[in-house]
């Protein structure tokens, strides 16, 4: 049929095939502005000019600003060592309790004994700056503005530290801690080594730098409108000892802020995989009723 068409009729027809499946096919034309937003992984972006200023994000399917908070996790490593990477052990386990968060781990400059470079309060300084980056870019992202802060060990100091000192920056609703350093002045005294990687971290000791103790010890800035915090520690923790989560309790209670303190009998600095689990399951329910 098509041979027997006139050259003219023959083009025509043609043309306008082609503009039909051109059309047709138009990605704009067939986006359903109703569809959920597809899931989302941002790897190593920069929060600042250093190397170390670095963030991986993970957006959820389906996020909005109306229905997706945000958990933000620190690493360990003493302030001297770890990384973002880090997290990848704890996502499955937060993917399980907390499924409609999105999620921000972020890398720090860490102080180098070598160099002397980045002493407390560089590493405070850059959780601040990390999160107003991330509150800056909150519309683009499609999260909400309801924060809660997370980590482990030197970590957890860090989280403990920015929800109590610096709440101003970012909605923080909560604190989870694991095995985290509370007082860095009681701290000093636990041993030798302890002794005098915080002399160098914060370039003197209690006796010479009281202020600089003072102002990095998350349990000095408890009040009583500090955030809810649930917080973990093992009674054989030979890194820090369970006294610094005895400490953070009584300060805690004495200012009526809610929380929730496990003592995790017969483990260190570090956790079973079971116990993981049973204690990030804790965490969201804590969260979830305060």
């Amino acid at each position: 049929m098509l041979a027997k068409l006139p050259f003219k009729k023959a083009e025509l027809f043609f043309f306008l095939a082609f503009s039909f499946l051109i059309f047709s096919c138009n990605p704009e034309e067939n986006l359903d502005p109703n569809a959920p937003l597809p899931a989302l992984e941002l790897s190593n972006v920069s929060y600042g000019s250093d190397m170390r200023q670095t963030m991986d994000v993970f957006l959820p399917r389906g996020r909005s600003m109306e229905n997706t908070p945000l958990l933000i996790y620190i690493h360990g490593g003493a302030w001297i060592d770890g990384s973002k990477d880090e997290f990848a052990q704890v996502k499955p386990l937060l993917d399980q309790a907390f499924p409609e968060y999105a999620y921000v781990a972020i890398n720090y400059r860490l102080f180098d004994f070598l160099s002397r470079q980045n002493p407390f309060p560089t590493q405070e300084n850059d959780v601040k700056s990390a999160i107003e980056y991330i509150i800056s870019q909150q519309d683009e992202w499609n999260v909400g503005n309801q924060i809660v802060i997370a980590g482990a060990s030197a970590g957890g100091h860090l989280a403990l530290l920015h929800g109590y000192k610096n709440p101003e920056i970012g909605n923080i609703q909560a604190v989870i801690a694991f095995f985290p350093p509370t007082d860095l002045a009681e701290l000093f005294n636990f041993n030798s080594l302890t002794a005098l990687g915080l002399t160098e971290i914060l370039q003197g000791t209690p006796e010479n730098k009281p202020q600089a103790y003072l102002e990095s010890s998350p349990s000095n800035f408890i009040n009583s409108n500090s955030v809810p915090t649930i917080f973990f520690h093992g009674t054989a923790d030979t890194v820090v000892p369970i006294s610094q989560s005895d400490l953070l309790k009584n300060k805690l209670q004495e200012n009526s802020v809610p929380h929730e303190f496990r003592r995790i009998d017969g483990q260190g600095h570090g956790f079973t995989p079971s116990t993981n689990v049973e204690l990030i399951k804790a965490a969201s329910a804590f969260i979830r009723a305060n």
